[in-house]
């Protein structure tokens, strides 16, 4: 029996190797979402902007846009920031802004300091929208179509590389099913 016990560590070692590999290779950002193909969630959150003005999923309907999850606490948003700026006015992106888990005066100074690429920012404190959503962390990007129906989500920064490859592609075929 005690020489059984002897091989535990090893099994566990084992145990633990097969399962680190079984992950190798594969893309973080490529994330399965339930919701692609399913319209948003429905949603009354505060606009961060006027907390007296509630808004639901119709704001992502009526043309295609990117809905970002950000926060100010979120190191790689902080990253990301100046490309949506650049998508937002050099592209004409519209780009809807989740603030997720965030407190109303850091997400203000965040905005205050790198500029607003935002059309609209959702005020999620609780992050009950982003659970709908299948949110695991900020940042997060999903493409929206003007029907309301999520098409991709892009788990990580949007920069250059991500917005040519990835997200225009799935932005111009949205609107062309539009």
């Amino acid at each position: 029996m005690k020489r059984l016990l002897l091989f535990l560590p090893l099994v566990i070692a084992v145990g633990v190797g097969i399962f680190l590999a079984a992950g190798i290779g594969k893309d973080p950002t490529k994330l399965e979402s339930a919701r692609i193909g399913k319209p948003v969630p429905a949603f009354s959150l505060e606009n961060l902007n006027d907390p007296t003005q509630l808004l639901d999923e119709s704001v992502l309907k009526g043309e295609v846009a990117l809905l970002n999850v950000w926060a100010e606490w979120c190191p790689s948003c902080w990253d990301e920031h100046e490309y949506l700026m650049w998508l937002s006015k050099e592209k004409g992106v519209r780009i809807v802004g989740l603030n997720y888990k965030d407190q109303r005066e850091t997400a203000f100074s965040f905005l205050g300091r790198l500029g607003n690429p935002y059309d609209e920012i959702i005020f999620d404190p609780k992050g009950s929208l982003g659970f709908d959503l299948g949110v695991y962390g900020a940042p997060e990007t999903f493409v929206i179509d003007a029907n309301g129906i999520v098409q991709y989500r892009h788990v990580g920064v949007v920069n250059k590389q991500v917005w040519e490859e990835v997200l225009q592609p799935v932005i111009q075929k949205a609107k062309g099913n539009s």
